[in-house]
């Protein structure tokens, strides 16, 4: 299992960063930067490849609607670039909130919009003359559409490698199924090893029986709250607040991915009954209704000994990357969990 950490949008990078060097001499093997509607990932990216030597670099994620695919193409080989090849591209269609509420444009066809996103990516990093003809986007662009001045162009520069790895964001069935078939990794949200296999399990033998060879196993990352012994109350709260404010209050009623999610794993009731409270604004009624099977299922938390368990578990679902989401404010506590992580799979690995 590869440890990974994914740097709070919200707040908390300047300490993060001043203590990357530690997080890394700890067993840290990845750091990854959220966006949403924040700070852009790419300053703190370039900022963290400069503060590095060894950690991975990866988006988590770079939505496909705020840049045009050729943009995306050209910021992962700079990022690939300035890192030394350490850079993963991790990309998603976020949600019509943020893209039409934030970016002002329309969500519209996100997941052919992210398929061909990844067709251009690699076309440009290959050094190919960018042509691109789908339905979502056309390069160059039609001479009934501009000026008629655009001609085909490949990238200047050499790239450290001709082909970054790619990491998508997605939840639906069909997203599934492409990003086994199409991307080297999935970024899954609220992932339960117990109840995965029931809603994913067909998309993604779907996606991987169509899967290029080259692309290599499918690497699955996962952001999970983490907390090293037996997690107190805080710990546990800032966990029930968060699914609440997903299955809740993230998105339209009819339009909320991750309510939809928990319904698939078999919380209907619950899901329906967190979704009322919290667009009713009794927030902490909606967090006290969240399912401890829930909170229990999507997290790291708890002892050695449970938590080398919980690593089977997630490993065992398919599981291989964990972009840990600390459960305690104080960096270095954080950097001692992580190497105390590092060390309980260390002897797990050797059993």
């Amino acid at each position: 299992m590869r440890i990974g950490m994914i740097v709070d949008y919200s707040g908390g990078f300047t300490e993060t960063a001043a203590a990357i060097g530690d997080f890394e001499a700890a067993g840290l093997e990845l750091i990854a930067v959220a966006e949403a509607y924040s700070f852009d990932a790419v300053s703190a990216l370039g900022y963290l490849a400069a503060r590095t030597e060894k950690m991975e670099l990866a988006s988590a994620i770079l939505q496909v609607y705020s840049r045009t695919p050729a943009l995306m193409a050209m910021t992962a080989a700079g990022l690939d670039h300035v890192s030394g090849g350490r850079f993963t591209l991790g990309i998603g269609a976020s949600g019509p909130q943020v893209v039409e509420g934030f970016h002002g444009l329309p969500y519209d066809a996100p997941i052919g919009r992210v398929r061909e996103t990844i067709e251009i990516c690699r076309k440009v990093w290959a050094r190919e003359v960018l042509v691109h003809e789908g339905k979502n986007y056309t390069v160059p662009l039609p001479p009934d559409q501009g000026t008629g001045l655009g001609k085909p162009l490949k990238l200047i520069n050499h790239p450290v490698r001709s082909r970054i790895p790619v990491s998508v964001a997605g939840l639906g069935p069909t997203t599934v199924a492409l990003i086994a078939e199409h991307a080297e990794s999935w970024q899954p949200l609220f992932f339960h090893p117990g109840r995965a296999a029931d809603v994913w399990g067909e998309p993604l033998a779907k996606g991987l029986a169509k899967r290029d060879p080259e692309l290599g196993p499918l690497d699955i990352m996962l952001q999970v709250p983490f907390f090293l012994g037996e997690p107190d109350e805080a710990a546990v709260q800032r966990v029930r607040d968060m699914l609440a404010l997903y299955v809740g209050g993230m998105g339209a009623k009819d339009k909320n991915f991750y309510n939809q999610l928990a319904c698939r794993y078999g919380f209907e009731e619950e899901a329906a009954e967190i979704q009322r409270l919290y667009l009713g604004g009794q927030k902490a009624e909606a967090a006290a209704a969240v399912p401890q099977d829930l909170v229990d299922g999507i997290s790291l938390m708890g002892t050695a000994e449970a938590i080398s368990a919980k690593i089977d578990a997630f490993e065992a679902a398919g599981v291989t990357t964990f972009l840990l989401v600390p459960m305690v404010g104080d960096t270095a506590t954080q950097v001692e969990h992580v190497r105390a992580l590092a060390a309980i799979e260390a002897v797990r690995r050797a059993r």
